[in-house]
């Protein structure tokens, strides 16, 4: 397990502010141990999650009790989950500033990152965000075609 310290990067609540403020449309839940980013209130799953409790992962693989600790998950698709994921084999979750498959939710497609360092949001942690919100997007922009009339989303925080 990783005992390095934490990267010189955004603490979690600068990495929320810049997401709220990068895609203003994402209606963003927030409970006691996590932020939950999604463009619809009624549906989720969502395209990303900042977290920074271990209550909800089986044996604490990202030891997130660690002082200043956070994890963000992002959804994404089927090809940049293989080519950013899909050869790691023996994860070390408790790593800082490593795009890692999600302890969790793997099968579903989402990676995940403890502490990014300022560096790995610009080069790495924008552009998968900004992937898996635009994703979203479509899906729901299609979903609204598929059922006219249906109300769109607006944006509470």
């Amino acid at each position: 397990m990783s005992t390095e310290p934490l990267p010189i990067g955004p603490d979690r609540d600068a990495l929320i502010s810049l997401m709220r403020e990068t895609w203003p449309d994402a209606v963003v839940a927030t409970i006691e141990s996590a932020a939950f980013f999604s463009l619809d209130e009624k549906h989720w799953p969502n395209f990303a999650t900042v977290v920074w409790t271990d209550e909800h992962d089986m044996g604490a693989p990202s030891r997130l009790s660690r002082p200043g600790v956070y994890r963000l998950n992002i959804g994404v698709g089927k090809e940049t989950f293989q080519r950013l994921v899909g050869s790691i084999t023996e994860p070390d979750y408790a790593a800082f500033d490593r795009v890692l498959p999600h302890p969790v939710y793997a099968k579903q497609r989402w990676i995940s990152i403890l502490n990014p360092s300022h560096a790995t949001v610009r080069a790495t942690v924008l552009p998968l965000l900004t992937g898996a919100h635009d994703r979203l997007a479509a899906a729901r922009a299609r979903q609204r075609t598929e059922t006219p009339g249906k109300p769109t989303s607006s944006s509470i925080t």
